[in-house]
């Protein structure tokens, strides 16, 4: 079995958002599903790091999840920023068992075994964010990024961190985040966020031993990325 990996569909099934307004975005649902159904089989895992819907709660986020739930393999979904309908863990894992969303987890101060891959990771932040409560931000987000690499290393494999921010960016480093990645030694790091004409210098990097990779779903062409291990 193969795990992969997409960020930032920005779905909006059940909202009046279209993306196909922007660059490279035509027709981008339909070839995120041809996609997908044509290299993802349903043994295999999909990881998908946040921007996920752009419904405002989760009767919003509903047709957008199912159409994620009805795409073969199991899913592993983190938060992105606009991702609005996000709420506990409690309600989220309440709203998939009452609508018959088998196939959906949520990453959020816990991790997952895929194959050889301890998936863990958090939201992430802007690291420089100027409003008055962005350091007790980047500090919750950094203390769940402890917690959820914590439980990947109790698991088997190699553990990956998935966030939705990256970490490192242009000439800008979200320390508190970096510091807990390289804490934990951790050697992967999967990201989106970045969109356009951006993402050619993202595509993947090290900094501090650390790989970082892009992978924002129109940079994939809205293809999943198979990970290598």
């Amino acid at each position: 079995m193969s795990v992969f990996v997409i960020a930032d569909p920005h779905l909006s099934l059940g909202t009046e958002k279209p993306m196909d307004i922007f660059k490279g975005w035509q027709d981008y649902t339909l070839r995120l599903k041809t996609n997908w159904e044509n290299i993802v089989s349903p043994g295999d895992t999909v990881i998908l790091p946040g921007d996920i819907s752009w419904g405002m709660n989760l009767n919003e986020a509903k047709k957008d999840l199912e159409f994620i739930n009805s795409l073969p393999g199991k899913k592993i979904i983190g938060k992105g920023n606009h991702d609005y309908w996000w709420c506990t863990m409690k309600k989220m894992l309440e709203f998939t068992e009452e609508n018959e969303l088998s196939t959906l987890n949520f990453l959020f101060n816990n991790a997952y075994q895929a194959e050889d891959i301890a998936v863990c990771g958090t939201r992430g932040w802007f690291f420089d964010d100027k409003a008055d409560n962005a350091e007790k931000v980047i500090l919750r987000e950094a203390g769940r990024l402890s917690l959820s690499i914590e439980a990947a290393l109790k698991l088997p494999g190699e553990p990956v961190a998935f966030l939705h921010y990256p970490v490192v960016y242009e000439t800008g480093v979200c320390k508190e985040l970096l510091d807990v990645l390289k804490k934990y030694g951790i050697k992967r790091c999967y990201f989106g966020h970045i969109h356009g004409d951006r993402t050619g210098r993202y595509e993947k990097y090290t900094y501090d031993g650390i790989t970082f990779s892009l992978i924002s779903s129109d940079f994939l062409a809205f293809c999943p990325k198979k990970i290598m291990l």
